[in-house]
């Protein structure tokens, strides 16, 4: 880890979780933690610029076609990299194509930035992230391979208790909610060598009574009505969230607090 770093420029490249899915403002637009990370990184270096290629649904085959080398050649002092979950989570997976093409991305990357940072996903508990559990954590370990490999900081949001609590996730069940994404700006503010705002970001949050089984019921159904029918759907025509949508923030821009 570094100490007492500063950076001028930001790069966000992946997918719905790096978009900011389920952080909603006002205006119906999608904060997320890399706009709060960059804001923080902002108000201490005047100037600072900060580009979000992140489109929801995207797989790591679109991320290193659509984003990877827009992002390298922007040459910023930081980028983030997580993709590859949208992977694991598919019925068919060819987990050898997926290490291979995050290998890709992270040896054009990392050589054009000063600090590439990638990230363990964070997982929710619950029956059905049990399937996909061997494929996350086989991604995670080349995760871990590739950052030893080119000097890479890696932010183990997967190994912290806090973000597997349901209470951090939307109910998609898929992205985090604004709490979740709070508390992954500080993990990655704190891995980037900055003095702690939170240190308790890892801690799990209070105990409280679990909701009582009719309305686990009604959560349920509304999940599978709202959130999974339209997903398998989406699997099932070859559609994505993602198809026909920008990146979030397309070009490297000083960012406005």
């Amino acid at each position: 880890m570094q100490t007492n770093s500063t950076y001028s420029s930001l790069v966000a490249v992946g997918d719905s979780f790096t978009e900011g899915m389920s952080d909603l403002l006002p205006d119906g637009t999608y904060r997320g933690w890399a706009d709060l990370l960059a804001a923080r990184m902002a108000a201490r270096t005047p100037g600072f610029r900060y580009a979000n290629l992140a489109v929801r649904g995207k797989l790591i085959q679109q991320i290193v076609d659509e984003q990877v080398d827009v992002a390298a050649a922007m040459e910023a002092d930081v980028v983030t990299l997580v993709g590859g979950l949208n992977d694991t989570l598919r019925p068919k997976c060819d987990m050898g194509r997926v290490r291979g093409l995050l290998e890709e991305a992270v040896e054009k990357l990392a050589p054009s930035c000063k600090q590439l940072v990638l990230m363990r996903s964070p997982g929710r508990q619950g029956p059905v992230l049990e399937r996909f559990r061997p494929r996350m954590e086989e991604l995670f370990a080349c995760v871990d391979e590739l950052a030893a490999r080119h000097g890479a900081i890696v932010v183990d949001l997967y190994g912290a208790p806090s973000l597997s609590d349901p209470r951090l996730w939307d109910v998609d069940r898929l992205h985090l909610t604004a709490e979740g994404h709070r508390r992954v700006a500080e993990a990655v503010w704190q891995a980037l060598g900055h003095e702690p705002e939170d240190t308790d970001w890892h801690t799990p949050m209070p105990a409280t009574l679990p909701p009582g089984w009719i309305m686990r019921r009604v959560a349920d159904a509304r999940f599978a009505r709202q959130h999974l029918l339209p997903w398998i759907g989406r699997r099932l025509t070859g559609r994505s969230s993602g198809d026909g949508r920008p990146p979030k923030r397309p070009e490297l821009l000083p960012y406005e607090l």
